[in-house]
């Protein structure tokens, strides 16, 4: 694949970290003045107001990350809620808690499959590889490669309704944003059919649709390229290049 001089100067939205070997460091929260709580509160109380299903559940948030040595990465980590997300409007970039998340890149016999965030989602209309942010562990359980791999598992289920033991998901790239910092944990299953995953996603939605929550992805389709996810329209800053990335190593 070659690539022009425009796209060597081009600023990349994430860059991608040579990562063998992984492990979690927590810390506290980071400190909110009374003005940033209030402001928080009020910010996500709007977005109630909006979209009275979003839940403000507790996700992992990037504090930084460390490298001591080739290969290896030392995450430093807090728990917080979807809410304090708010902080990226309230702060400057680097001193907002970046997200941890992880995706699937599901290979069919048509390309890769994409899903596109329905309107409930905190990112409507937005085109993503399956996946979602890392949810913090429950007491006493380590945040690790196991427990990315079991979040992206149970990913694919909630979006798709595809079940791929976890063990089967080989970790395929790490990316960190320019922006935020934050964390995205790509991991690469084995193919599924087409038609089984179109199946699927179609019996995951009427079944969400009829418990009155309705789908988190409401559209998939399948790539073979960036340039074709450019096409579907609006994309996570990720896809792209992870897209490349896939097409060169394949």
């Amino acid at each position: 694949m070659t690539t022009s001089g425009s796209d060597h100067r081009r600023v990349r939205p994430v860059e991608f970290l040579d990562v063998r070997r992984i492990s979690f460091v927590e810390h506290p929260p980071p400190a909110l003045t009374a003005w940033e709580r209030e402001e928080v509160d009020r910010l996500w109380a709007g977005t109630q107001a909006r979209s009275p299903t979003t839940f403000d559940g507790p996700l992992v948030a990037s504090l930084g990350i460390d490298l001591p040595a080739p290969g290896v990465l030392v995450a430093r980590w807090a728990r917080l809620s979807y809410r304090h997300r708010a902080l990226r409007v309230l702060r400057a970039a680097g001193d907002v808690p970046g997200s941890v998340f992880v995706t699937v890149l599901l290979p069919t016999e048509r390309g890769l499959v994409v899903g596109r965030g329905a309107p409930a989602t905190a990112a409507p209309g937005r085109w993503t590889l399956p996946g979602g942010s890392v949810e913090p562990p429950a007491s006493g359980h380590p945040l690790d490669g196991e427990a990315l791999r079991r979040d992206a598992a149970r990913e694919l289920v909630e979006e798709l309704g595809v079940r791929i033991a976890d063990e089967e998901l080989r970790l395929f790239a790490v990316t960190r944003g320019r922006r935020f910092g934050s964390l995205g944990f790509h991991f690469l299953a084995p193919p599924v059919p087409c038609a089984l995953l179109l199946r699927r996603h179609a019996e995951l939605v009427a079944a969400e649709t009829g418990h009155g929550a309705g789908p988190e992805l409401d559209e998939v389709a399948f790539v073979s390229s960036a340039a074709e996810a450019d096409r579907l329209g609006p994309g996570a800053d990720y896809l792209p290049q992870v897209l490349r990335r896939y097409d060169e190593a394949v």
